[in-house]
């Protein structure tokens, strides 16, 4: 059973349950949750966020942190507020300085899974379209001429009729990069609020014969953005030996993709490749 970090988030509003998926003497590989922040809302500094209650657990020599004797924490790079998966943050300074770097340059390999709206015709793509922040609405990110170059590749894993689960590769580091140019392919993320087409999953699209409760109103199976950030490959920021970590599937996502396989109609044989851990 993997080690957990239990993190109070403050003011009566209860706890976070971290699980730790990597650790050794300079680095700590996290697996943050969907619908947490990673770092300070700039319009809001009172909402949760993990980077605070990480800073706050250190400071006060909570019992996770005492044990591994942390005086320092802090994140090498960030994940969106609705994006589950692996976050990697540096025990010391110079481990950071490091990883930093590393990141800057867009050395680590990067992977993420996603569930899409629609079947790609290809079974590998790529987009390059270049991205800046929205000049009527900066929390937003479009492509543009004078955007910044990005560029990520895809990998179709497996397909379920009008849904499918992609392999993100982002080879650069914009904000919103995966979501935006999925969108712009023409396969919006289900169930992303900024940039989604609405389109979620529902059981009694995919079982025949369904019946809910008649007082109840059916809950999609992809509730929250169906992003997760799953591998992340880079030479070790100390020894310099290859690192791989990966962050296994969240609940939510893992159960829907069971319930496509189980349901959908129309999956294309031969090209599905596993992803569970």
């Amino acid at each position: 059973m993997k080690p957990v970090i239990k993190l109070s988030a403050g003011g009566g509003r209860g706890f976070w349950e971290i699980p730790v998926v990597y650790e050794d003497d300079h680095v700590l590989a996290i697996d943050k949750p969907s619908g947490l922040l990673v770092s300070p809302d700039r319009y809001d500094k009172d909402r949760p966020n993990l980077m605070r209650m990480l800073l706050e657990a250190v400071e006060q020599a909570k019992p996770w942190a005492a044990e591994r004797k942390l005086t320092y924490i802090a994140n090498a790079h960030r994940i969106d507020f609705d994006t589950s998966g692996l976050l990697m943050l540096a025990k010391d300074k110079p481990t950071l300085v490091k990883l930093a770097e590393q990141f800057g340059n867009a050395s680590p390999k990067k992977t993420y899974l996603a569930l899409v709206s629609g079947s790609p015709t290809e079974d590998t793509f790529e987009c390059d379209l270049k991205l800046r922040h929205d000049i009527r609405n900066p929390a937003l990110m479009r492509w543009a001429r004078d955007g910044k170059k990005s560029l990520t590749r895809f990998q179709v894993v497996d397909r379920f009729g009008g849904v499918s689960l992609i392999e993100c590769r982002p080879v650069t580091g914009r904000t919103h990069q995966i979501r935006v140019h999925l969108k712009a392919a023409g396969f919006p993320i289900l169930a992303d609020p900024l940039y989604g087409d609405g389109a979620t999953i529902l059981l009694s699209q995919l079982k025949r014969g369904y019946r809910g409760k008649d007082d109840e109103e059916e809950r999609p199976l992809t509730p929250r953005l169906a992003l997760h950030a799953w591998k992340i490959e880079l030479p070790h920021p100390v020894t310099g030996e290859p690192l791989a970590i990966e962050a296994p599937l969240p609940r939510d996502l893992e159960v829907a993709l069971k319930l496509l396989r189980k349901h959908r109609p129309g999956s294309v044989p031969g090209r599905r490749r596993e992803v569970s851990p």
